[in-house]
């Protein structure tokens, strides 16, 4: 009897970035224009980190003028994605808390080399003119010992298995990608109770995410995001944004003297 030799292991023969964008966002929520007319300036620890106003569905900030997609995620909590065309190796992702007068900065940089390739740098600030209230976005461990559904779209579905402050697990369930898996780094902050930016960087395809997920309903999470890396020739960029539509498959609780979250 001769076995089978499977492909999966295969990394040569893993979808590139772009290879996955058709049809990828079919779940993705309508852009919402909101910030129209609002100036946002960035306080950091150390100053000014970034100062943004918003004109339909574009942003002019310090790096200059570019196409933005903005999303509701809760009340009075949004999330904006751009590509700078002044930067190509950047992407960012601001996310504001207008009733807090808090914001979150994500910066995707697409490197000369490294594992992961595609790494993330956090600011946290306050908005300049806004009555400051409630706690700062910050690292947690909520999300260790969960294993998560999310569908894409109908013909796109992954698991997720958050394992650690470090790593979570991948699996896809149906696509292209269908019986790949991997487990790569991870970072989760929470900007509201149950609403967490989760963010990813690949080691085999040079791309990393970052999503902001609503977790606070376990049968019906809701997730916005964007995939950003290299392109199939590996000379330019893919910057695409997404939505799924999630729920809670199950629920791993350690001793506590094993418990990756302690």
């Amino acid at each position: 009897m001769t076995e089978t030799t499977s492909t999966l292991s295969d990394t040569s023969t893993w979808l590139p970035l772009d290879g996955l964008a058709p049809g990828f966002d079919a779940n993705k929520a309508p852009t919402v224009g909101d910030l129209h007319g609002r100036e946002v300036v960035l306080e950091g620890p150390d100053g000014p980190l970034l100062t943004a106003k918003f004109s339909g569905t574009r942003v002019e900030w310090d790096g200059g003028v570019d196409q933005c997609e903005t999303f509701l995620v809760d009340e009075d909590l949004y999330y904006t994605q751009f590509h700078p065309s002044a930067r190509p190796k950047d992407a960012v992702s601001l996310f504001l808390d207008l009733r807090a007068g808090r914001a979150l900065l994500v910066t995707t940089t697409i490197n000369e080399a490294g594992t992961p390739r595609v790494t993330q740098r956090f600011e946290t600030a306050t908005l300049r003119g806004s009555d400051v209230s409630g706690e700062a976005a910050a690292p947690t461990r909520a999300l260790i010992g969960r294993r998560a559904m999310w569908v894409y779209s109908e013909v796109h579905a992954y698991e997720h298995v958050y394992l650690s402050p470090h790593w979570y697990t991948w699996q896809c369930l149906a696509g292209p990608e269908k019986g790949l898996a991997d487990t790569d780094e991870n970072s989760v902050w929470q900007l509201r109770p149950g609403i967490y930016v989760f963010t990813w960087r690949e080691k085999v395809i040079d791309c990393a995410s970052v999503t902001v997920a609503d977790h606070r309903d376990i049968h019906r999470l809701r997730s916005h995001g964007v995939l950003f890396g290299l392109d199939e020739a590996g000379t330019g960029s893919t910057h695409f944004t997404f939505g799924a539509f999630g729920r809670l498959l199950s629920n791993t609780v350690h001793p506590e003297e094993y418990d990756p979250a302690l």
